[in-house]
């Protein structure tokens, strides 16, 4: 004789027979659950857009020299060059002339080999820093330089410059306005 009682027909003791009872009751008495799978579908792509609109909007606001940089050498329109001087520079681009320009251009090499021009005119000291650590490239001298009508700390000079190129690891060196 066992410690529940006698067996049951079944062949279960009473707290089996009580566990397969309540097991029973749980499993007839639970609603299945109702799954709207087009809705979950529509708020997972939307999650997805929403999350790589602000990863996209985030590298623009951080990268925007290097975006326009790319766009400069998809169009190589002298238009897009003129852009890029009127963004950064705080005198406008029609001032520069021709000879200006070509000490104030880097030629970036791509790994791939594509070349982008970057026109540092008028750009301000720590803007050219931020923009060579995007370019993997190396801060050398500094020079400063005094000039008259010049915003102090403004780029007036790259080296080297165009039509030499720079490469990833390079060091660039720059003269500024000492005001």
């Amino acid at each position: 004789m066992n410690s529940y009682g006698d067996a049951r027909s079944s062949g279960c003791t009473p707290f089996e027979e009580e566990l397969m009872n309540a097991m029973n009751r749980f499993a007839n008495s639970a609603e299945a659950p109702d799954f709207d799978a087009p809705q979950i579908l529509r708020r997972t792509r939307r999650r997805r857009t929403v999350g790589i609109a602000a990863v996209a909007a985030a590298l623009i606001a951080a990268g925007g020299g290097t975006a326009l940089a790319t766009s400069i050498a998809g169009g190589g329109s002298s238009t897009s060059a003129a852009t890029s001087t009127a963004t950064n520079s705080s005198t406008p681009a029609a001032t520069s002339t021709a000879t200006n320009t070509d000490t104030t251009t880097m030629l970036y090499l791509f790994p791939d080999g594509q070349t982008v021009p970057i026109d540092f005119a008028g750009w301000s000291l720590d803007g050219a820093k931020t923009y060579l650590e995007k370019t993997q490239t190396t801060l050398g001298t500094v020079t400063k330089k005094a000039v008259k009508g010049c915003k102090p700390g403004s780029v007036l000079g790259v080296s080297p410059h165009a039509p030499k190129t720079v490469k990833t690891g390079d060091t660039v060196n720059f003269t500024v306005c000492a005001g």
